[in-house]
């Protein structure tokens, strides 16, 4: 019996197959490149360096863009951790400039990407609310502490969805933690402040 036709299929799968291995291999080497310079822009953003912030995302952004070409249809879940990276590096920028957070269509993001990327912001924005308390700057500790909370509660009914965006939940779970930190630390200061202005204002009234 000869194989006839199934040698020439096979033939075929294999070149097939070999070519997804490749580019699966050339991803996972190469996504890593889009996650650094995400990194880069979000530590340049709490270093107060915004032209270095949106220089790194701006690379990190053209070079996930071809890196989408080459996963095809058939490889996009390779390249999620780079997907949300850039999606909490751009939000985080947004947000410290005082604009606008970017939608998932504006990003080119997928939709678990885009959700899982805006939960791991809120980590960030802690850190900006606890380095505006250092600084003295109530206003702004206030400003990015209203902003976690919104992000929290209008992902928050994706919780429902942890079989379809993975993670979810537990970001979820840690991030409510993370915003009754930054209340508690948001709230002590008030109260320092209040006890600043009282012991002020009695010492003033003295002379």
């Amino acid at each position: 019996m000869s194989l006839g036709s199934a040698r020439e299929s096979l033939e075929a799968i294999a070149k097939s197959l070999a070519d997804v291995h490749d580019a699966r291999e050339y991803l996972i080497r190469n996504t890593r490149d889009v996650v650094i310079l995400c990194s880069k822009s979000i530590a340049a953003v709490h270093h107060g360096d915004m032209n270095s912030a949106v220089t790194k995302a701006d690379e990190a952004e053209r070079l996930l863009r071809s890196h989408r070409k080459k996963a095809g249809r058939d490889l996009v879940g390779h390249l999620s951790v780079a997907e949300q990276e850039l999606v909490e590096a751009r939000a985080l920028i947004a947000i410290a400039s005082r604009r606008p957070v970017p939608s998932a269509a504006e990003l080119g993001a997928p939709d678990g990407a885009y959700v899982l990327g805006l939960l791991d912001c809120i980590g960030e924005l802690k850190r900006l609310a606890l380095d505006s308390i250092r600084a003295g700057d109530a206003a702004e500790s206030n400003r990015v502490f209203g902003i976690m909370q919104e992000l929290y509660e209008v992902v928050y009914p994706f919780a429902t969805l942890d079989k379809v965006v993975k993670d979810v939940r537990r970001k979820l779970d840690v991030n409510r933690s993370l915003i009754e930190s930054v209340r508690a630390a948001v709230t002590e200061e008030a109260r320092r402040a209040e006890l600043i202005r009282a012991l002020g204002e009695a010492g003033a009234g003295k002379y």
